[in-house]
């Protein structure tokens, strides 16, 4: 089997096709690495090994080279997730504004913790360095829904709103 053909067996066509797009507007192929890896996690969820060396083929990379990449982003992910990403902020505003309360509630709440996933795969909890929200710490997101202040009084709501 091909390199190309074992490329398309663990990326999907769309997959390339979004990807070879991006390269078409770069100076090189490596530079669509971080585009890449964001393609594949918005069709998978999260980032595979298969489907990372299949990236990294794609881009003229190694494997380690672009997972050195994936790795250093906290946005992606490199391990199954749920189908909600609950972050709750840890930077020095948050903490002094609460949250070390705030991230005890959300524990108590999803019953799970920190980097896990609630068992029907509903929410996975991570922390993040900034939400840049200081103004309104602490601060906790759902997907792409930021909440603070008043909203947190009520974390069941918070977090009906989003329940499958």
């Amino acid at each position: 089997m091909s390199e190309s053909q074992q490329i398309i067996g663990a990326l999907s066509q769309a997959e390339v096709d979004a990807i070879e797009t991006e390269i078409s507007h770069l100076p090189d192929r490596e530079s669509a690495a971080i585009e890449a890896l964001r393609i594949i996690q918005q069709a998978r969820g999260w980032v595979s090994d298969e489907s990372l060396h299949a990236a990294a083929g794609l881009l003229g990379m190694s494997d380690a080279a672009l997972d050195s990449i994936a790795t250093f982003y906290n946005l992606i992910y490199r391990q199954p997730v749920g189908r909600h990403i609950v972050m709750v902020c840890d930077s020095v505003s948050c903490f002094v504004m609460g949250g070390e309360g705030l991230r005890s509630r959300v524990i108590r709440e999803l019953g799970i913790e920190m980097g896990a996933t609630t068992q029907d795969g509903n929410f996975t909890l991570l922390p993040i360095v900034c939400l840049g929200a200081c103004d309104r710490a602490p601060v906790l997101m759902v997907d792409d829904v930021l909440f603070g202040g008043s909203e947190l009084d009520d974390l069941p709501s918070v977090f009906a709103r989003f329940r499958s």
